[in-house]
């Protein structure tokens, strides 16, 4: 698929964010070409209000604010672009494609997140993904707490021709996805997507649940999991940072995948997530199709956010 293609499927889901952001900003830019007060003010309701967060958006208005002092944001037009450039910085450090390292056969993927943010729908599209870059690729159901989920992922391993690993419900996770490690590695498999059960960050028990999964994921093989991939919902805004947090304290994540985002106003979370943590932003989900889950690019993101035509 062309990458105009892509560009146009990401510009479409981050509409009603672009719409937030700039609804109400274009009119009240045409209308005056210098910088003031009120334009400032502005910018900066709109920023809180596609959930960019307080201390992100303070600190870009500082700097706007900073740059009209010096005479290098003179116009309207220089204040958007100045915008855009410091989104650009604070996403790009977090522009980190997963590359998987085919000397860890299997490379182990731990998808961790709450009940709904779409964890195994994005792991039956990271299966085509890396098959469609010639991987050869294992799931582990070890979502075995509701039934749909095993019923899901076997599923997309129908659809995509990939094996699943799957005990009756109520297994212990941590079990079938030590035996999904044990047939993968038999079977020379390059990647195994392993799916847990959604969990409140906030249930204690459940996330030990997980640790016990990571350990015994350490006993297969040291060095995995290779990755923990937290899968949250674009939609729930703000409350991902305090997901981030309690997720990354209980298990370590290595990197975000941030989806529904073509249903929300919202996601301008992700300048939040970018600046009060170091993970890797690696995948945005921008709808239902195989397509819509795309390897995230800052630029690409901005410039979907400012780009109406």
């Amino acid at each position: 698929m062309p990458v105009t293609s892509l560009f146009q499927r990401l510009k479409q889901g981050l509409s009603r964010t672009r719409q937030q952001l700039f609804g109400g900003l274009s009119d009240l830019l045409r209308g005056k070409k210098q910088i003031d007060a009120e334009l400032l003010e502005e910018l900066e309701t709109h920023l809180l209000a596609a959930d960019v967060g307080t201390a992100t958006t303070q600190k870009i208005m500082e700097n706007l604010a900073a740059g009209t002092k010096r005479a290098e944001l003179n116009d309207s037009e220089q204040l958007l672009q100045g915008l855009r450039r410091q989104l650009i910085q604070i996403l790009t450090p977090h522009e980190q494609p997963l590359i998987i390292d085919t000397n860890k056969k299997p490379f182990v993927i731990l998808m961790v997140g709450i009940n709904g943010a779409g964890k195994t729908t994005t792991l039956g599209k990271l299966a085509k993904h890396w098959q469609e870059e010639g991987k050869s690729v294992m799931l582990a159901a070890g979502d075995t707490f509701r039934a749909a989920a095993v019923e899901q992922l076997q599923a997309w391993g129908e659809r995509n021709k990939v094996s699943v690993i799957a005990q009756q419900a109520g297994a212990d996770p941590a079990a079938v996805i030590f035996d999904a490690m044990s047939a993968a590695r038999a079977r020379n498999i390059d990647v195994l997507l392993a799916d847990t059960a959604g969990r409140l960050h906030t249930q204690d028990n459940l996330m030990a649940e997980l640790q016990k999964v990571v350990r015994v994921i350490k006993k297969a093989d040291p060095s995995a999991p290779h990755e923990i991939l937290l899968v949250l919902d674009g939609g729930i805004g703000q409350n991902a940072l305090q997901q981030v947090k309690q997720f990354d304290a209980a298990i370590g994540l290595t990197g975000l995948a941030i989806t529904k985002l073509d249903g929300t106003a919202k996601g301008g979370v992700l300048f939040a997530l970018a600046a009060q943590n170091k993970l890797p932003i690696r995948f945005v989900g921008v709808g239902e199709a195989i397509d819509d889950l795309q390897v995230f690019k800052a630029e690409d993101f901005v410039s979907a956010m400012f780009d109406a035509n």
